[in-house]
């Protein structure tokens, strides 16, 4: 699951020139096709280009079609490859459909199809503008796979060659694609700034505007933007799919609903795009929806990414061996360059849940190595699908209902803070002393979950992760403990370890005491390292020495 904030430039870019036919009206179809595939209706699109090579079954229009299975949510490769050899076969030469091929090749993860692009665009002689728009399309089009300086070398030259003509807008758009990859937001900005006074539907460049704004943290500027979006064109799907990434941010989950709702009716029923619907719901943590979603199109898809979104779910619902199940589909069945970090991670994450219930020991121990490993595959790559170690603590520490919370003790105090914390989820004031009322009240399930939800709105405050150790510790889960003390200890920022010097000295020590049964070098290393951090705190020089002896 990719962090929607960022918005995938791919799922933004607009599409392909107008190809200048002596036909008008084939001319608008094919934009007609571009609009409908900018608004996220891809089986509009297919519909669109199909009937075209219905009635001319030109290498261009292949083209178009083919193209069209790149640019939604999930590729099909397949149909793609398929146009694009037919529309070789209609004309050889059709440098078109030559970048069309490299670009599959490209988004399977082989770097030498960048080279293949170069070649094929300097076979063209850099006359065409559409040629050297594709391919610079081509080359901003995956999120791992690109190449944005040859990118932007190839728009400034499709720019210069459209010039006489007029310089459409989509040209800008995939300029201010490609400066997004090279992170460089300003001149991202300008980019999108050109393209505004030259779009038709400019719903198009304020989202736009909007997800880079999100895309630097800048939340309000994104709101303002995307706003404008709805407000110039309120069919525009890709705007609504733009809000409920803002609403996700602030946890504002029936907000980001509305919006998925409001994307769904204004997007298609193309199935690929049902799909990414399914995916956002789960990411707006609305299970329910996302399975409901999936469930409706799960036999019309051929794609194995069906199976990885399914192991989501089931995961969610703490179904491990079926997530386990489906997960091994999607690896067995995908191509080996379209499984991520973030899906080794999940696996790890599985595997995590089946060690908690496993009775035997070598079992357990097995599957808890798989955990480690495969989880630091995700975090190597800084993936951040999921807060991975946050997940750990999750199943560690299984979950209190909603229930047992209310169950626990509770005072005015508690009861006010609630509401607070209803009427404005991202309040983090008033979650931090509904947390501390939780744990002056002795509620640890309370204190737990409320510090879970700190933690989210505020992953990088190393004091959240330290205190929801201690609440899991009260509560006698030391597995769950250790977790939140040691993404307190790795949370804590070089500058932040003086300041912290004795928090920092008894997580370490709690969790030395707490290892020295089942990790005797671990225990060791940690209350050494306690000691080092304060020599008067006893426990740990006692643990320390009784551990040297």
């Amino acid at each position: 699951m990719k962090d929607i904030m960022n918005m995938n430039v791919k799922k933004l870019a607009f599409g392909a020139a107008v190809m200048f036919f002596t036909n008008f009206a084939v001319a608008q179809t094919v934009q007609d096709g571009i609009n409908s595939i900018d608004s996220d209706k891809y089986a509009q699109a297919k519909t669109n280009f199909t009937n075209m090579i219905a009635s001319a079954p030109t290498a261009e229009n292949y083209f178009y079609l083919g193209n069209t299975y790149l640019k939604q949510g999930e590729p099909d490769y397949v149909a793609a490859t398929e146009n694009f050899n037919k529309g070789l076969a209609a004309d050889s030469k059709s440098y078109l459909n030559k970048l069309g091929l490299a670009t599959v090749k490209l988004g399977k993860g082989d770097k030498n199809a960048i080279a293949e692009i170069q070649k094929i665009v300097t076979d063209s002689k850099e006359k065409d503008a559409e040629v050297l728009f594709r391919a610079a399309e081509a080359l901003t089009l995956f999120e791992k796979n690109n190449s944005p300086d040859l990118a932007i070398q190839y728009l400034n030259k499709a720019i210069e060659r459209a010039e006489k003509k007029g310089v459409p807008a989509h040209y800008y758009y995939t300029l201010g694609d490609a400066y997004r990859l090279k992170r460089m937001p300003g001149d991202a900005m300008s980019a999108y700034d050109k393209a505004l006074p030259l779009a038709k539907n400019k719903a198009s460049v304020y989202t736009r505007i909007g997800t880079l704004w999100m895309a630097a943290q800048q939340w309000q500027q994104a709101k303002t933007s995307i706003d404008k979006a709805i407000a110039t064109d309120p069919s525009y799907a890709p705007a609504y799919k733009a809000l409920a990434a803002y609403d996700i941010r602030y946890q504002q989950n029936a907000k980001a609903t509305q919006d998925l709702i409001n994307y769904t009716k204004y997007a298609d029923e193309d199935p690929y795009t049902q799909l990414e619907i399914a995916k956002l719901y789960f990411t707006n943590e609305d299970y329910a929806n996302s399975k409901q979603v999936l469930d409706k199109i799960f036999d019309k898809i051929n794609d194995p990414i069906k199976f990885k979104l399914r192991a989501y779910q089931l995961y969610a619902d703490g179904k491990y061996a079926e997530a386990k199940q489906n997960m091994d589909n999607f690896v067995s069945q995908a191509d080996k360059s379209r499984v991520q970090p973030a899906d080794q991670g999940l696996q790890g994450l599985i595997a995590a849940g089946l060690a908690k219930t496993e009775k035997d020991t070598a079992k357990k121990a097995a599957l808890t190595s798989e955990a480690q490993q495969k989880i630091a595959i995700a975090k190597a790559a800084k993936d951040e699908t999921l807060k991975w170690d946050m997940e750990l603590v999750k199943i560690a520490g299984g979950g209190a209902s909603q229930a047992d919370i209310d169950a626990g003790p509770t005072n005015p105090t508690i009861e006010g803070l609630k509401q607070k914390v209803a009427a404005n989820a991202q309040d983090s004031d008033s979650l931090f002393k509904l947390a501390t009322a939780y744990q002056d009240a002795k509620n640890w399930n309370g204190a737990i979950a409320t510090w879970q939800k700190m933690n989210a709105l505020l992953p990088d405050w190393a004091p959240g992760y330290y205190s929801l150790g201690y609440s899991y510790q009260q509560a006698g889960n030391s597995d769950a403990a250790k977790m939140a003390y040691e993404k307190f200890i790795s949370t804590v920022k070089p500058t932040e370890q003086e300041a912290n010097k004795q928090t920092l000295a008894y997580a370490y020590f709690a969790v030395a005491y707490m290892s020295k049964d089942s990790d005797f070098a671990k225990a060791k290393d940690y209350v050494a390292k306690s000691v080092q951090l304060d020599p008067t705190y006893q426990d740990a020089v006692k643990l320390n020495a009784e551990l040297n002896k």
